[in-house]
């Protein structure tokens, strides 16, 4: 029989920096990286309606897109 790994761990996700971005919206694991909160705090603020002002995500396809402007506004660059 072969061995299989079974890790759950995974490779950090690399991103570049919130300066050089130049797309309008962001991926939610993205968004969280720069406001150094988790994942799902976002998706939960998206379900609830209570993220920072300025921070309001629009749905793409079932995904959320967060705004750049609006992270760069709430993080004050």
């Amino acid at each position: 029989m072969q061995a299989t790994n079974h890790s759950a761990v995974s490779e950090p996700q690399q991103f570049p920096p919130l300066e050089l971005e130049t797309r309008p919206r962001v991926p939610t694991e993205q968004a969280a990286h720069y406001l150094n909160r988790r994942p799902q705090t976002l998706r939960g603020w998206a379900c609830a309606e209570t993220f920072p002002d300025g921070l309001r995500p629009v749905r793409i396809n079932g995904r959320l897109g967060w705004p750049v402007a609006g992270i760069r506004a709430v993080l004050g660059v």
